[in-house]
């Protein structure tokens, strides 16, 4: 094993060496969607980061040694409010299974395009109603929660007085008068405090509703908060079943909680609280981790801003893996600044890597890879990397120095860089061919959009009927090494140019270059000696009015 990993934990404010409670059975929860609507840019950020730990996690431990869980939260106040809008004359609970339903297959659609690995454990809310109801009779009993006008309320001020229980507002680091200024207090007649929160709720007639705790008449949902409690308990906690822990209070505690960090006040304060006070535990994960803020060209995303943008539409423009990379190249902990330019730059850097490993063929990297069983995993450099706190930016820094190394077409290098890049999730060796031919009006992909201006300059040019334009607009794609071929109908198809045609050009230009010497000097032998070089190598010469010289293939 290499170094060890060390994480920077929100709870304490420090980076700590990783010690898992087990290491047979390393635990990992992290907050998933409410499903109501396409998730923006700024939820693949938490998607994104919380992979590359859960593949360092698997690597580190063993795949069968690390459970993820991420939650799906599938009834909440939008989600209502979605399917009354959606389908008007449905019954609100068929609206809403439509709306949850479609949702969560779009959510899971992003994620495999993000390159995101499947979690082990995906709960949904609905599902674990009994828990939740479990845990809140445990906090009416104690004192912690009380009930008023059939809502269930938890009392963070009953909890500073609990033996044994963290102080309300650990995580935060926050005083109580801090956490009142801070928040949007949902002001109501029945609390007994502006810091009292909702467990549960009654449902209003036409709303789904389960048996309520403690007795309560009507049928009610859950609170927010209540839930994820309830959801990793139910998916990490495995010694209790049915939902409520066991009597050892060291073993209610798993070992990392992840999320953005919006969700550190009031949702992963209010987790801890419920949770710790339910199950007689000073902590309810030992490793707190929050991934940064999102903006979008600089200004905080927003709608009111018109630069809310979603995944999916994102993804209706760039490759996945576009997206990935671009993600990745901050610190998770850091603000991200969303711009064009990174993701151009994310395109061109990902075009230059999978030409690379299409220069030689998936069959030989196998070959390979099978012959050097060390190289199937990842370099020791980039998990090194990775193990300092998710360093991302000086693991992408350990690709480009191996991406370095692969121009000598050295198999072993080749095939080092592959598994590394893999291993980030940024290509995969099966879906190369996605970044190399590729019709322009058939999808995304990173030729065609590195080549977005000159396509339009392209088809402008050949419905026009300007063959110099064309010429010159295909000369300059070539000299960034790719081909383009023009249909009859005027669409495009772009290609990566192969090591042996990048040669051949180079070649083709020492040559033309060497004609245009002779020219100056008035040297017309060795200009016509050079022309017949190039026509025997099928290359046609054009000598332009504007003195420049243009050459093509000839047909």
């Amino acid at each position: 094993m290499s170094r060890p990993l060390r994480l920077y934990n929100t709870l304490t404010r420090s980076k700590e060496v990783f010690e898992p409670i087990d290491p047979e059975n390393v635990r990992l929860y992290v907050c998933g969607p409410t499903v109501y609507d396409y998730a923006h840019i700024g939820n693949a950020r938490p998607l994104i980061v919380f992979d590359v730990l859960f593949r360092l996690l698997r690597h580190r431990y063993g795949a069968d040694h690390v459970v993820y869980a991420r939650n799906v939260t599938d009834v909440d106040d939008k989600i209502n409010a979605r399917a009354a809008r959606d389908f008007p004359g449905h019954p609100l609970n068929e609206a809403i299974g439509e709306v949850t339903r479609t949702t969560e297959r779009q959510f899971h659609e992003d994620a495999a395009a993000l390159g995101c690995l499947e979690p082990n454990e995906e709960p949904h809310a609905t599902r674990h109603i009994a828990e939740m109801v479990a845990i809140i009779e445990r906090l009416v009993a104690r004192g912690l929660a009380y009930i008023a006008e059939d809502n269930v309320l938890f009392s963070p001020a009953a909890m500073n007085l609990y033996p044994g229980a963290p102080r309300y507002g650990s995580l935060a680091r926050r005083s109580l008068d801090e956490m009142i200024a801070g928040a949007r207090i949902d002001v109501a007649p029945y609390k007994r405090d502006p810091m009292d929160f909702v467990l549960w709720k009654p449902s209003k007639p036409n709303e789904p509703g389960w048996r309520s705790p403690c007795g309560i008449f009507p049928l009610g949902r859950p609170g927010w908060h209540i839930e994820c409690s309830a959801m990793s308990m139910a998916k990490l906690l495995s010694p209790f079943g049915g939902g409520l822990a066991c009597d050892d209070p060291v073993k209610n505690v798993f070992d990392i909680h992840g999320g953005g960090i919006d969700l550190v006040f009031p949702h992963h304060e209010n987790e801890i609280a419920q949770s710790c006070c339910a199950f007689d535990t000073p902590r309810m994960a030992n490793v707190w981790m929050h991934n940064g803020f999102l903006q979008v060209e600089g200004e905080k995303m927003s709608k009111s801003l018109g630069n809310f943008i979603t995944i999916r539409e994102l993804l209706n423009e760039w490759p996945g893996e576009v997206l990935r990379l671009a993600m990745l190249s901050s610190h998770y902990r850091q603000p991200i600044n969303w711009t064009e330019k990174g993701l151009n730059d994310a395109g061109e850097e990902l075009l230059h890597w999978s030409t690379a490993l299409w220069q030689v063929s998936e069959g030989s990297l196998v070959f390979w890879a099978q012959r050097e069983p060390d190289l199937a995993n990842p370099s020791i450099e980039l998990i090194d990397a990775l193990q300092d706190d998710l360093n991302t930016p000086a693991a992408l820094a350990v690709l480009r120095n191996h991406y370095d190394k692969t121009r000598s077409l050295d198999p072993r290098a080749l095939v080092r860089f592959a598994r590394d890049v893999c291993f980030l999730g940024l290509l995969r060796l099966d879906r190369l061919g996605v970044h190399n031919p590729y019709d322009v009006t058939s999808g995304p992909d990173m030729i065609a959009i590195r080549f977005r201006d000159e396509s339009k300059r392209l088809k402008a040019a050949y419905a026009n009927g300007f063959p110099q334009a064309i010429s010159a607009i295909v000369s300059s794609v070539r000299d960034r090494g790719a081909d383009v071929q023009i249909h009859e109908n005027g669409s495009l198809t772009f290609s990566a140019l192969t090591a042996e045609n990048l040669q051949f050009e180079r070649e083709i230009k020492a040559l033309i270059q060497r004609r245009i010497a002779a020219r100056a000097r008035q040297d017309w032998k060795e200009s016509d000696r050079v022309r017949d070089e190039l026509a025997r190598m099928g290359v046609a010469l054009k000598d332009n009015k504007d003195g420049a010289t243009t050459w093509e293939l000839k047909r």
